[in-house]
């Protein structure tokens, strides 16, 4: 069984938003899923961190989710910024058990195990303009990051970090994220939300501090799912 991550699938199938308009997005849903049976088996788990559906609810996301659930694998989604449709984690889990939804599992203030690793993580947030808004939904995504990563540790598991939103991102930073990241030990932090060729340069990629930061958009990553599994266990 391997781990696998994509984030930034920007699905469209019951909504009217069309990405063939930016440049190397042209027939990015086929491309995405021949690339994901070659890749990714039945046993295998890939998370997919925010960005999913455009759809502006459960009901019109609902042929992105059969999408999904089509794929191989089971699937764990945490909420990116344009996730519009996103409601609470027990009206959709009744949405996805009412329309034979069974492979999709929602990460938000939980954790979930791979092997001895603990699949944690939040949406995240940016902090552009210290507008006081800002800095209360910062101090509440740390809090659900952290709650994440105590229910890994709780259960003897390793935690590993998945966000939408960059923590570092050029002269930018997210210091109540990382701080949770530092002091929680986290090696490994996966993330999304960049896109293009000069925002994929500009993306912090590598170690800092203790932890490794990984882009993982579906764009940067040619809308090929990420095999994590060796960065994961070196860890362990």
């Amino acid at each position: 069984m391997s781990l696998f991550v994509i984030a930034d699938l920007h699905l469209s199938f019951g909504s009217d938003k069309p990405m063939d308009i930016f440049k190397g997005w042209k027939d990015h849903a086929e491309r995405l899923k021949y690339n994901w049976q070659l890749l990714v088996s039945p046993s295998d788990t890939v998370v997919i961190p925010g960005d999913i559906s455009w759809a502006m609810s459960l009901e019109q996301s609902l042929d992105d989710f059969r999408f999904i659930d089509s794929l191989n694998g089971r699937k764990i989604i945490l909420k990116g910024n344009h996730d519009y449709w996103w409601s609470t984690v027990g009206k959709t889990e009744r949405f996805f058990t009412q329309n034979g939804i069974t492979s999709i599992s929602i990460l938000n203030n939980n954790c979930y195990a791979y092997e001895n690793i603990g699949i944690c993580g939040t949406r995240g947030w940016i902090n552009e303009n210290g507008e006081p808004a800002d800095q209360k939904v910062i101090a509440r995504e740390a809090g659900r990051l952290e709650r994440s990563i105590y229910d890994a540790e709780r259960q003897g598991l390793v935690p590993i970090v998945f966000l939408h939103y960059p923590p570092v991102f050029m002269s930018g930073e997210n210091k109540e994220i990382l701080r949770v990241l530092e002091e929680h030990n986290i090696a490994e932090c996966f993330y999304g939300h960049i896109h293009g060729a000069a925002k994929h340069a500009a993306a912090f990629k590598g170690k800092r501090g203790n932890v490794n930061y990984h882009l993982v958009s579906g764009d940067y990553l040619q809308f090929m799912p990420l095999n994590i599994t060796k960065f994961v266990q070196n860890d362990k």
